[in-house]
């Protein structure tokens, strides 16, 4: 099961690919990350397909990485007597609490949250951005607008709120109770939709309580612009480009993304970078062109990992998907261009221990005939630093921590193993390296490894040891 490229690929499930022969064969075909949307489908389904990924897992040997996707708070405006109004350019539009059914000229907007962040000039755009109305007057229960953008607004549009920051917390009532129920089930990651600042990010660390780690997503303007703040208190980003898309302009979204990549990669954290990436595929086998350049211009940015929505959750292809996703990764990462530019954004400033051995590591492997970088982690951070080097050979990650093997998942190019429990002298992690690069089919007996570990074993952060080792046992034992 030895994948043939580094960067991941998560695929969400549901209504087409909740049976374990599916599950199996999309991670076969190359996921690595199976990612359950909160909001769809109930905590029973979502139970029932968690417990089938832990079963491929447990059936193949091999660590996955569970994600659940937060909903957030959702926004939108009330009903119609119609069922639907027609709103023109230039006319007036006003939105307020009045529960009473909306007509031509006015609907409820059951949101005083929203209201309270308006000010005059304040944008409103309703059906992911196809109505656009600007604030002309406002107060605590009303906005007045004058239509920029007109069309046909029906009932519980989705509203946007794109300039204003909302004084809405990032976890709704539902989101409480679906981290909660996602953390007892035993996920590996949270994604947290909304995140408009750090506290946001901090809420949910406290009530994960170290069950899960953290993912923000950024989709709102706000997160941008706090960005350095959100990342520092994340465990890692995803760029949620169809949200940026409709509350930014959409030729800003590329730029961003190539900015938001660039820094988790500076920091040693993974990004995923999602949305419509294969879109056509939720109907047709093949993708278009230019699906397949943006999955391979995220991969070219630096990403960890790329992401399936609704092409393996409610697609026709699910399995195609995953298998197009992976023949364009491999490809990509077969192009010189790729490996330049990994390694002319590579972190050239150094702050300490860990720093300086996982950069010797790579240095050492790039410059002799070395097969895998095999590192010892606790917490992760030791394969974390590992895959910010984006060394040329592969990364092994071995830990006693199956709860670690399976976050560092979505990390660049780590293979991941469980260890049979605690290792006590550097020895014996030698030779559990070198059987796991033999076994995977990294390296032979004639080949050598490079190891890095922390002495003393098992205390996170401390990684300070580096030895060019041969995958020859009986010649580990004579040293």
């Amino acid at each position: 099961m030895r994948r043939h490229r580094n960067v991941k690929i998560v695929a969400t499930l549901g209504p087409s690919s909740s049976d374990y022969d599916t599950i199996r064969a999309l991670f076969e075909a190359g996921a690595d990350v199976f990612r359950m949307n909160m909001s769809h489908g109930t905590h029973d389904e979502q139970r029932a397909r968690h417990a089938l990924v832990r079963q491929v897992e447990k059936d193949l040997d091999r660590p996955i990485a569970i994600l659940a996707d937060l909903q957030g708070p959702k926004l939108r405006c009330g009903v119609f007597a119609a069922g639907a109004a027609d709103i023109e350019e230039g006319q007036e539009f006003r939105f307020d609490l009045d529960e009473a059914p909306g007509e031509g000229h006015r609907v409820c907007l059951p949101h005083p949250e929203i209201f309270a962040a308006l000010e005059p000039g304040s944008t409103l755009l309703v059906n992911d951005g196809k109505l656009r109305l600007k604030v002309k007057e406002c107060g605590p229960d009303f906005a007045n607008c004058m239509v920029e953008v007109g069309g046909t607004i029906s009932d519980r549009k989705g509203v946007n709120v794109p300039d204003v920051v909302l004084p809405l917390a990032a976890l709704s009532d539902k989101d409480r109770a679906d981290l909660e129920f996602a953390c007892q089930l035993g996920v590996d990651w949270l994604a947290l939709s909304f995140v408009q600042r750090p506290e946001d990010v901090a809420e949910a660390r406290h009530l994960a309580k170290g069950r899960a780690a953290v993912l923000s997503k950024i989709e709102k303007p706000a997160a941008v612009d706090a960005f350095a703040e959100i990342l520092k208190a994340s465990d890692g980003i995803m760029v949620a480009r169809g949200d940026l898309g409709v509350e930014l302009p959409v030729h800003a979204v590329p730029p961003i993304q190539k900015r938001l990549v660039h820094d988790c990669r500076r920091a040693g954290k993974p990004v995923i970078v999602a949305t419509q990436m294969l879109e056509s595929m939720i109907e047709s086998p093949m993708p278009t062109r230019a699906e397949v350049s943006d999955v391979a211009n995220a991969i070219y940015d630096g990403a960890d990992a790329v992401m399936l929505s609704a092409e393996s959750a409610a697609g026709q292809y699910p399995i195609e998907a995953v298998s197009t996703m992976n023949a364009v990764a491999v490809e990509v990462e077969n192009d010189d261009l790729y490996r330049e530019q990994a390694e002319a954004s590579r972190v050239a400033s150094r702050s300490g221990v860990n720093d300086a051995i996982v950069a010797a590591a790579r240095e050492i492997a790039e410059t002799t005939d070395i097969k895998a970088i095999c590192c010892f982690t606790q917490s992760g951070t030791t394969a974390l630093l590992t895959s910010r080097e984006r060394p040329r050979v592969p990364i092994i990650a071995l830990t006693p921590l199956r709860g670690t093997a399976r976050r560092l998942c979505l990390s660049w190019g780590t293979n991941c193993f469980v260890t049979a429990g605690e290792v006590e002298r550097f020895k014996a992690a030698v030779v559990s390296a070198a059987r796991a690069a033999r076994s995977a089919g990294f390296a032979g007996e004639t080949d050598q490894i490079v190891v890095t570990a922390g002495v003393p074993f098992n205390v996170p952060g401390t990684t300070n040891i580096l030895r060019v080792a041969p995958c020859d046992e009986s010649m580990i034992y004579a040293t």
